[in-house]
């Protein structure tokens, strides 16, 4: 175990629980600055705001050597000095990548395992948090709950049990090949066995926890709270004294640079084919409109390999717009990223078919105060968040549903690309920014807190 930032637990007074002392919480996130990871970004945003609502956070994460995707240290530094991490090492990747394992959960799963039994020996603590992907480390909760009377809050960034290894996965074309149902059954035996123990659930969206209660019944009365993939404004505070270069387009050639940054999921390819058709469609009817759109997909593959494989291109040669279309498939840095937003002409986001689905880019994209072009799934709460706080024409939504799929509205998506390049407008008087500010981090903590407390009380 090693211990960065500070190198000493911190003073406390009083007997665990005590009333006279700030409560503190032992959150494990494998993925966290300088990995690279999205993963690593729900604890980085939520951590440093606890304190403000009477919780001291500890961090539990992986040693940064035992990373296998790319380090920044630029990410590192948006982590607060006075945040507490503590890190653990982790089985090799080299070691376990030829025997198929490279599931950071499992290679790190014994060390944080030692990591958290001796803070919870040593020190008190009111409350563990354990986020989720990886999936694996989940299973330390009932265990470290049990030994140390401790409530245990269980964390969904996306569901333990998907798509994946079902209707697709590592196999030909994207379909479900035997690991990926392998991954699937243990998926579905041990969540019961893990979210039965939790004394609370937490996850992006009110879609998920509506998904796990269905798979798993017994927990309909245990208390859940969505909480929802946030953003912080001191990351663009950041980037502007930090400025990056972008390789990527020149945002002053005169073209209307529209971008879009994150996975192509395995079931968005229907919304991505209707947002292509649109492109042609646009030639069509707008020829003057579409020889000024540059559409570009950066981390599509959500890898950070830099021969992964497009997944935009074939799409786009496909139904012949690929002129207009550049792919970057490996995974960008995250202040990479952010520069893209800030820079783009207008910002793309698109959904999936599966309505659970939240954007974990949305209060980032907007706080780019770009003109935003948003196609999603109507069941999807991104939806509800813009249809409450934005109007045109800075931000354009269009959505569908299981009746009208995707596809059905290539002409509003064609006439929403056509408006944002012949007439590009972002008005912050179209963004109801106060509206937005339940989607901080620093607000977002405080509903965390909240369940902290809960679970406390209980």
């Amino acid at each position: 175990m090693t211990v960065s930032r500070m190198t000493e637990a911190p003073h406390h007074d009083g007997v665990h629980g005590a009333a006279n002392r700030r409560r503190r919480v032992l959150m494990v996130s494998p993925h966290f600055p300088p990995d690279t990871s999205a993963g690593s970004h729900r604890v980085r945003l939520l951590a440093p705001h606890l304190a403000r609502y009477n919780w001291e956070p500890t961090v539990v994460s992986v040693d940064p050597r035992d990373y296998e995707s790319r380090l920044d240290p630029g990410l590192e530094a948006l982590v607060p000095k006075s945040l507490r991490v503590i890190r653990c090492r982790a089985w090799p990747h080299r070691w376990t990548r030829p025997f198929g394992i490279g599931d950071l959960g499992l290679r790190a799963l014994r060390g944080i395992e030692r990591t958290c039994t001796q803070l919870l020996t040593q020190e008190p603590f009111d409350a563990l948090f354990i986020t989720i992907y990886p999936s694996y480390p989940a299973l330390l909760g009932p265990r470290l709950k049990r030994r140390f009377r401790i409530p245990f809050v269980l964390d969904y960034q996306d569901p333990w049990v998907g798509a994946w290894g079902k209707s697709v996965g590592g196999g030909r074309n994207g379909r479900a090949d035997m690991k990926s149902r392998m991954t699937r059954y243990l998926a579905t035996t041990l969540e019961p066995r893990v979210v039965r123990h939790a004394d609370a659930i937490t996850a992006v969206s009110e879609g998920t926890v509506a998904e796990i209660r269905s798979r798993v019944p017994d927990v309909n009365n245990t208390y859940a709270a969505a909480i929802p993939l946030g953003g912080e404004r001191e990351d663009f505070a950041y980037l502007r004294t930090h400025p990056r270069a972008n390789p990527y387009f020149d945002p002053d050639d005169g073209h209307f640079h529209l971008c879009y940054v994150g996975t192509l999921l395995p079931l968005g390819f229907e919304t991505l084919r209707a947002v292509l058709t649109a492109v042609g469609t646009l030639r069509d009817v707008a020829p003057a409109a579409f020889d000024r759109l540059r559409l570009h997909f950066f981390g599509t593959s959500n890898l950070t390999d830099p021969n992964a494989t497009q997944r935009v291109i074939p799409v786009a040669a496909e139904l012949g717009v690929a002129e207009r279309v550049s792919e970057i498939a490996p995974r960008i840095d995250y202040l990479d990223a952010l520069t893209v937003l800030t820079q783009a002409s207008g910002v793309l986001m698109m959904g999936s078919t599966e309505t659970h689905y939240t954007a974990s880019k949305l209060y980032p994209g907007l706080l780019a105060q770009r003109p935003l072009l948003s196609v999603y799934n109507r069941a999807s709460s991104v939806v509800d968040i813009l249809a409450s706080t934005c109007r045109a024409p800075s931000v354009h939504v269009v959505t569908y549903d299981d009746l009208n799929r995707a596809g059905s509205k290539v002409k509003e998506i064609t006439t929403a690309l056509g408006e944002m390049v012949t007439s590009p407008k972002f008005s912050n008087a179209d963004v109801d920014f106060n509206a937005l500010a339940q989607f901080s981090a620093e607000s977002l903590a405080e509903n965390l807190a909240s369940v902290f407390d809960k679970v406390v009380h209980q």
